[in-house]
């Protein structure tokens, strides 16, 4: 879905980047995670996705509560693998560079685990089928590059320029049509639809908490200065100085 990214400073096209240490680190972890999901289902004939996958009626009757964490680093498939990393390597090293380690991977993992929650909760009970991939993860991904660089140019399909926001837009409307309009699909278009729900409600609601954490503090420090009457660089402007 996604192609490389349009750089204003060097005025071409290029990709992700030198690889960020978060980022990195989930490259492995989820290639690690497929390549066992692979090794188990060809040495014991278990296919790990029913018990690390996201089973509705296993999250819900019998509280297999790591469903939702353990469903990001299994795939379908090499050619899901493989957009999926892709997609984490283009617009995640950026984030990180931006964020930090920390706040990107807790902003990847609420995005991922809280889309597991909201398929467990939101699909029939009755349904077999467990969801895998870090698509919903990615979705939360995708929303917030295109929140903190909204005029920054990618290709879609590797084909079509667009603005990063005017993207978000688009995966946002086809995921919420896709989610009403096809439900057996075979895509969890609730998973991508959810990643980017909750992408956009954490974000703000981290905005928000800054906001008024800020305002605390300032309220702060102005009732201290009022109270030791501290101006100019920690002195009373009504008394001289200190003299050394």
């Amino acid at each position: 879905m996604t192609g490389s990214r349009y750089s204003p400073q060097r005025g071409q096209f290029s990709f992700g980047g030198p690889l960020s240490p978060a980022v990195k680190g989930l490259l492995i972890a989820t290639g690690a995670g497929f390549l066992l999901q692979a090794l188990v289902l060809r040495l014991f004939g278990i296919p790990l996705e029913r018990w690390l996958g996201v089973v509705p009626s296993l999250v819900k009757v019998r509280f297999a509560l790591w469903q939702p964490f353990t469903y990001l680093f299994l795939h379908g498939g090499l050619l899901h693998l493989a957009i999926n990393l892709l997609v984490l390597w283009m617009f995640g090293c950026d984030l990180e560079r931006i964020w930090g380690r920390h706040f990107f991977l807790k902003y990847y993992f609420v995005c991922g685990v809280g889309a597991g929650f909201c398929i467990a909760l939101l699909t029939p009970s009755s349904s077999p089928i467990p969801t895998i991939g870090a698509s919903g993860a990615l979705y939360g991904i995708l929303l917030a590059y295109g929140l903190l660089f909204p005029d920054r140019q990618i290709l879609l399909w590797f084909v079509l320029p667009m603005k990063a926001r005017h993207f978000v837009l688009i995966i946002g409307a086809l995921a919420l049509y896709a989610t009403v309009s096809q439900p057996g699909s075979g895509i969890s278009n609730l998973a991508h639809l959810s990643g980017l729900v909750i992408g956009y409600l954490y974000l703000r609601g981290w905005d928000q908490l800054g906001t008024i954490r800020r305002r605390y503090l300032e309220a702060k420090l102005r009732r201290l200065k009022k109270k030791y009457r501290i101006i100019d660089g920690g002195r009373d402007k009504d008394k001289p100085p200190y003299l050394n």
